[in-house]
């Protein structure tokens, strides 16, 4: 193989050459970037005040004051590399960027796919840290929204951290989304009973319950009848909270169940015991005798 000529390597050498850096340049670029951190700062504190004047939450807030810092800080790293390399043209630089962009989000699919359910999530605003959501098996309270996963400490006291797109394509349950929620509880009572008579006693049964809010009103609905019962359904609403909905379907099954005992209305369920008497039972054990 022959040597390279000298052209070619005067080639190579010009390709390879850096552009003429000046100690004036140097520090307009620093320059530049400091006033771009400031500027960050700035824009970061003002988005976060006006999200939060908006109503939006704090999680909310926090994250896209963050974006907006990010994104000023990138268009002054562009901003000073134009400006200490004056051959680099903005447009170049912000191509630069766009080509690392591009190859990023191919390296780290899941990650990004997980970065943008997260601003989808905090835009709509449907929970914020503090409810109770269910989505899947898991069911808890928020405590923190990141841009890429929702934790939640469950009811039984584990800390679960949610994929935001799991959170994004998944059917999502907030529990606190009202200030009520209704509870229904099944009951069966005997079907020889007065029925008009048994649910008025229940009614009034879970009215005087003080977690049981007044409105909309307690009923007790007819909603089956078995072999030997009738099914009763004990609807009543209350706080939202998981704990609230549970100390209230105590307090409701407690009440009913003593007003309807002192009322004389009997309770039971489908399974029916039948006890022999001893002469059936006598019978039964005997043995067969011969016909004649």
């Amino acid at each position: 193989m022959s040597p390279p000529s000298a052209l070619t390597v005067l080639a190579l050498t010009d390709a390879l050459e850096l552009p003429p850096v000046t100690g004036e340049a140097l520090l307009l670029g620093a320059v530049v970037l400091i006033a771009g951190w400031l500027l960050g700062r700035i824009m970061r504190w003002l988005t976060r005040r006006f999200l939060h004047w908006r109503g939006r939450s704090a999680s909310a807030s926090e994250i896209f004051a963050a974006l907006i810092q990010a994104l000023t800080m990138v268009l002054s790293v562009a901003a000073a590399l134009t400006l200490v390399f004056p051959s680099v043209k903005p447009v170049n630089a912000l191509g630069g960027i766009g080509v690392l962009s591009i190859a990023g989000g191919i390296a780290f699919q899941t990650v990004l796919g997980n970065m943008f359910a997260g601003i989808v999530i905090l835009a709509r605003d449907i929970f914020r840290v503090g409810d109770q959501i269910a989505v899947e098996e898991v069911a808890g309270t928020v405590t923190e929204i990141n841009l890429t996963s929702t934790v939640v400490r469950t009811f039984d006291g584990r800390k679960a951290l949610i994929p935001n797109s799991v959170i994004h394509s998944e059917v999502v349950t907030v529990q606190t989304g009202y200030e009520q929620v209704r509870s229904t509880i099944p009951l069966d009572i005997d079907d020889r009973s007065d029925l008009g008579f048994a649910t008025a006693v229940a009614e009034e049964a879970m009215r005087g319950v003080p977690v049981v809010l007044e409105d909309p009103a307690p009923q007790a609905l007819l909603q089956g009848v078995g072999s030997a019962t009738v099914r009763m359904d004990l609807r009543f609403w209350s706080g939202a909270r998981q704990m609230e909905s549970r100390v209230a379907q105590h307090e409701v099954i407690v009440a009913v169940l003593e007003a309807l005992a002192d009322a004389g209305v009997a309770t039971g369920s489908d399974v029916l015991v039948v006890e022999g008497a001893p002469a059936i039972l006598g019978a039964l054990s005997r043995p067969e005798t011969a016909q004649p």
